[in-house]
Parts: structure tokens; C-alpha cells; sequence
């Protein structure tokens, strides 16, 4: 179906059963799959030194395959923003090949997209999609879709709460011309006041991050709205914020607070949630750094990029 070039560009790969069963079962689905050969190695808590992690994301990008997808997360590539190969990770995306991961694959992301423009897509992860006990169908169909060349949109569900904060939204909505663009939050907010950092005016900025708890949520979101990145935005898209714990200290302080309080913030500035994207079994793939359309119907949120 793809050709699919497998690397390690953060964190180091430490179920390495898991990703063997992660390789038989994208090969299953039809892929010729290339595993990286510094794939598994690992330097103190990343997957090789710096040099080495250059490497194999210079050689993702030689390969010629379809699709680059990164084995992990974890911590690795925002110390490398100053020395990535901008020409080749473009000169491959124009080829035709997508660039495809989360979590700290966004700080590559949003390098790319702030140095060379370059278009990348927001997506599963080896490790993180296809080593567990199942696959989940939705992210699978995503992903093959992005393989077949026929991904066009993506569409989610919108809470009850959204509409009850933009009672307007109920008679439909649209955003067009747009460009998508964000990630993992924690990455973006300590990119602000780097050249790494895309000056984007006017996109759908979407969101999501793990085991960060809702007031340091919040701390990070008021950072990127101090910045006056938030308010030149048309729409705000919040995905999963999850794997954290809340305490009796919080007394009732919830990420459904500091939705709230970013809404209150922000004003014109619809602040959207539910975007099936982060951290979850379910995650559709996102094309960042392109123009969307953005639609409401009802409680029906669509992207469309096709």
C-alpha cells in the first residue's frame, strides 16, 4: 500500500516487542516497512546521542519512502531545532513523502513548517498505535487513508458544553482559508520567543498534551496568550488532556475550568473541544501547516483539506 521508512528521532525505544509486533502489523496491512538502522539504539534517555538522532532523520529523508513514521515520543528533538536538515526533510516533503508523528515530534513540526514552510501531518506514532494489545480502528482508517492518498477532512463530535458557550454554532458556522498548525502543548509553549515557532495569523491552532495537570494547562495556554499567539488565531481546537491526576487541593479547579477560562479570555475566538487527536486510542491524522475549512453543524465539527 506504502512504503513507510520507520526512525527514532526522540526518546528511546524500550518495548522492543512491542515494536516488532508494531512492524508485522503495518506489514499485514499491505506496507513495505523499512526499520532505521539506529532505530533501537540508546543513549542515556534518548534513542542515540544528537549525532546519531540527525542521522536517522537524514536518512528518513534519502529514503524515498511514502511515509516517515517515528517509532516514539518522548523528549529528544528540541535540541536538535538548530541543526535539522530543513533542506532535505523539504525537499522529501515536496516529493511527496509525509512527515508523520505526535508528542514531541511537534518541535520538528513547527521547526519545519517556521523555516521552510514545509507541510507535515499530525499523526499515530509507531509505539504508541500499533504495539498494543489492539489497534484502533479509526486511527488505522486514518492512517491508510493518508497511505492511499485519499485523506481529505476529519470530523468529530462537538460536547454539549460548546454549543452552550457559542449558542450561535447551532446555526452553523464557517471558517475557510485557514492554516492548520500546533501539537503537543508543552512543546509549542517553550518553542514562544524562538525562530522554531511558526508566526501564523489567523490559523486553527489545535492542542492536546499528557500527564500535564489542568493548572499547568492553564499556565502554558496563559504563556501563549501573554505572547499574543492566541488572540491572532480564528479558532482554537483543544484535543485529549489526559493521564494526570487531580487532588483534594484543587477543590473543583478542572480542565473544564480552564476551558472555560480560556474561553472567557479570548472572546470572538471560538475555543473548540473533543477533537479526537493526542495521547487516546483514537486519533485522526492532521495535516499541519496546510488550509482548512472549518465547519459547524449543529454538534458536528468537520476539517476539510482535500
Amino acid at each position: 500500500m506504502a512504503s513507510i521508512y520507520v526512525y527514532s528521532p526522540s526518546g528511546a525505544v524500550r518495548d522492543r516487542a512491542g515494536l516488532r509486533r508494531a512492524l508485522r502489523r503495518l506489514q499485514a496491512a499491505g506496507h513495505d516497512v523499512v526499520l532505521d538502522e539506529a532505530a533501537l539504539a540508546r543513549h542515556q534517555r534518548f534513542a542515540g546521542d544528537d549525532e546519531t538522532r540527525l542521522a536517522a532523520i537524514a536518512r528518513a529523508a534519502a529514503s524515498g519512502a511514502d511515509i516517515a513514521l517515528t517509532t516514539r515520543g518522548g523528549y529528544g528533538l528540541t535540541r536538535l531545532l538548530p541543526r535539522l536538515p530543513y533542506e532535505a526533510i523539504d525537499a522529501a516533503a515536496r516529493r511527496g513523502m509525509a512527515w508523520v508523528g505526535l508528542s514531541d515530534f511537534t518541535a520538528l513540526q513547527l521547526a519545519v513548517l517556521a523555516q521552510r514552510g514545509t507541510p507535515t501531518w499530525a499523526g499515530p506514532a509507531l509505539l504508541e498505535d500499533w504495539a498494543g494489545a489492539t489497534v484502533d480502528e479509526i486511527t488505522a482508517a486514518c492512517f491508510d487513508d493518508l497511505a492511499r492518498g485519499v485523506g481529505e477532512g476529519a470530523g468529530w463530535r462537538l460536547p454539549a458544553a460548546d454549543l452552550r458557550a457559542y449558542p450561535n454554532l447551532a446555526q452553523g458556522w464557517r471558517l475557510q482559508g485557514a492554516t492548520l498548525w500546533g501539537g503537543n502543548l508543552s512543546i509549542l509553549a517553550n518553542l514562544v520567543g524562538t525562530p522554531f515557532l511558526p508566526a501564523v495569523e489567523g490559523g486553527v491552532l489545535f492542542l492536546e498534551d499528557v500527564g500535564e495537570h489542568p493548572y499547568r494547562v492553564e499556565r502554558m495556554l496563559t504563556q501563549l496568550l501573554l505572547a499574543g499567539i492566541l488572540p491572532r488565531q480564528r479558532a482554537v481546537l483543544l484535543g485529549a488532556f489526559n493521564r494526570y491526576t487531580l487532588t483534594p487541593h484543587d477543590r473543583g479547579f478542572r480542565l473544564e475550568t480552564v476551558v472555560q477560562w480560556l474561553r472567557a479570555q479570548l472572546g470572538g475566538v471560538p475555543v473548540l473541544t473533543g477533537l479526537p487527536f493526542g495521547h487516546v486510542p483514537t486519533k485522526v491524522v492532521l495535516p499541519v501547516g496546510r488550509h482548512v475549512e472549518l465547519v459547524v453543524e449543529g454538534r458536528e465539527a468537520l476539517l476539510f483539506w482535500g
